[in-house]
């Protein structure tokens, strides 16, 4: 039985076009493996509102957090990257809360003083909006 050149054509295409999906998937750096994170969420919350985070984020959950001057930290566990820059991990994320301008001198989030244990607490809250 001959084939219709066209169909032929759709045919290779249907059965190609899987393997070129996969591929272009596979060649994208993936998220962060989900790791365990220590901390205190409910108290990061508290932190978050007396350090003042929400005047320039918009934070769910936090009561007056709804800044405009720093990007919204909605669905922040589902995030790759801290700060465009920094692939999402605890270590990386407490790093960035207590001294960001150590990480990326001249950005615009101040250096607030934050404590290694508050660091961790805030990440902890953070962690929790995904």
């Amino acid at each position: 039985m001959m084939v219709p050149r066209r169909l032929w054509a759709l045919g290779a295409a249907l059965m190609i076009l899987p393997v070129v999906a996969v591929t272009a998937c596979a060649s994208t750096t993936p998220p962060p493996p989900r790791e365990s994170r220590t901390g205190q969420p409910d108290r990061g919350a508290e932190l978050i509102a007396q350090y003042g985070c929400g005047s320039c984020h918009t934070i769910p959950g936090v009561n007056r957090a709804d800044g405009l001057v720093g990007p919204p930290l909605t669905r922040f566990g589902a995030r790759s990257y801290i700060a465009g820059q920094l692939p999402n991990n605890a270590d990386n994320l407490q790093r960035w809360i207590a001294d960001p301008q150590a990480v990326e001198p001249g950005t615009a989030m101040p250096n607030l003083g934050v404590t290694a244990i508050d660091a961790q607490d805030i990440a902890a809250y953070l962690y929790t909006l995904d």
